[in-house]
């Protein structure tokens, strides 16, 4: 057994090697730059890339570049990065580039505390771009969670052209942990799908073959082939179109994508307690509290179960709706004022929902969560 001494930075940067990330572009913030750290020593090593931003638009920016020229990107930020972050988030929905964001949410608004966590950007991350079109949110709970996610987010944003976030927290990112990488899990890398017609072949950058869900690519500046790019509404050639069928048609696409392929990758964890009537779902750090307290309830003769929502966005409705099924009373922990819980709300509507959040920067303890429950 190869055990290391890991934190949540640490295994995220490790994972995106795996995974085949050749280019990172950031700019210094806690509690994320030791991502920028570690890819820094990882990436020359590769052939790959790794430089500073003059600062957070420009960092996204380079990425996104580095993605259209055909090399897997990645940046890692926190809250007010992604702020920043958000109208090239938008750009690379658009244009389907895609890209590996990685934020690790510190406690807000603004500035707010560098070295306090919370999880006060979950909202924001779906809904922080123009268009409201859906992105994919990952949440790892541990460093562990961590390497294999972002794994799983680069396979996710090559398949589908889109960016993926994983949605980190300061107490994830710089809590060391004993971690055997050998014994993770190791999902088959996805590359992004090439253009495979011929020289002479006209390629048409947002054209999607019958049966497909994204375009086939060709890199900016690819063997003198002409691969056209545009922030602006398209039509399949890349030119800039006001016709109102293509626009339609290239949204409802953008949209379908992904939440038509939810199940395929809804990732999640539960812990079942036998006769157990209550249900706790959470995601993030907040999570293995909830495990802990099941535990304590146990003590006192209380049954619980715990629901872990590693996939926050798109909202994986079949599974909450069919892990939340036989629970009368279902508890909400979240490590902010309420967000995710308007979305359990929403798919279980006509159960006894309990929320309990708190954003102070400091963690939620198991006792807390269970003192919740005893309490009705």
């Amino acid at each position: 057994m190869a055990l290391s001494l890991l934190d949540g930075n640490e295994t995220t940067a490790l994972g995106a090697s795996a995974a085949g990330c050749k280019f990172f572009a950031g700019y210094p913030i806690t509690p994320a730059t030791s991502i920028f750290n570690v890819m820094l020593n990882l990436l020359p090593q590769k052939g790959g890339v790794c430089m500073q931003g003059e600062d957070e638009i420009a960092s996204i920016g380079y990425c996104l570049g580095a993605s259209m020229a055909g090399l897997k990107s990645m940046t890692a930020t926190s809250g007010p990065g992604i702020s920043l972050y958000s109208e090239n988030i938008s750009f690379a929905l658009g244009s389907e580039i895609p890209i590996v964001i990685v934020n690790v949410q510190r406690l807000g608004p603004s500035t707010g505390s560098a070295t306090k966590g919370a999880d006060g950007d979950i909202q924001f991350l779906r809904w922080g771009s123009s268009s409201g079109l859906p992105v994919i949110v990952l949440a790892p709970v541990d460093a562990a969670d961590c390497y294999i996610l972002t794994k799983q987010a680069f396979n996710l944003a090559e398949k589908y052209r889109c960016p993926v976030f994983i949605a980190s927290n300061k107490e994830i990112a710089l809590t060391k942990e004993s971690v055997d990488l050998n014994l993770l899990e190791k999902p088959e890398i996805i590359e992004r799908k090439l253009f495979a017609g011929k020289q002479e072949e006209k390629f048409m950058p947002f054209a999607v073959k019958k049966g497909a869900d994204t375009p086939e690519f060709l890199p900016i500046g690819f063997k003198g082939r002409l691969a056209r790019q545009t922030s602006s509404t398209h039509g399949e050639n890349g030119y800039i179109t006001i016709d109102v069928s293509e626009i339609e048609n290239t949204q409802n696409r953008l949209k379908h994508k992904i939440e038509a392929n939810i199940d395929s990758f809804t990732y999640f964890e539960e812990v079942n307690t036998k006769n157990s009537d209550t249900l706790i779902i959470a995601y993030g750090i907040t999570a293995r509290a909830a495990k802990t307290a099941v535990s304590i309830l146990k003590k006192d003769n209380i049954s619980a179960s715990v629901l872990i929502l590693k996939t926050l966005w798109p909202v994986p409705e079949k599974l909450i709706k069919e892990k939340a099924e036989k629970f009368n009373n279902i508890v909400v922990i979240e490590m902010n004022k309420g967000q995710y819980i308007k979305e359990i709300e929403r798919i279980l509507c006509g159960k006894k929902i309990k929320f309990f959040g708190q954003m102070n920067g400091v963690l939620i303890e198991p006792e807390q969560i269970s003192e919740v429950i005893k309490n009705g």
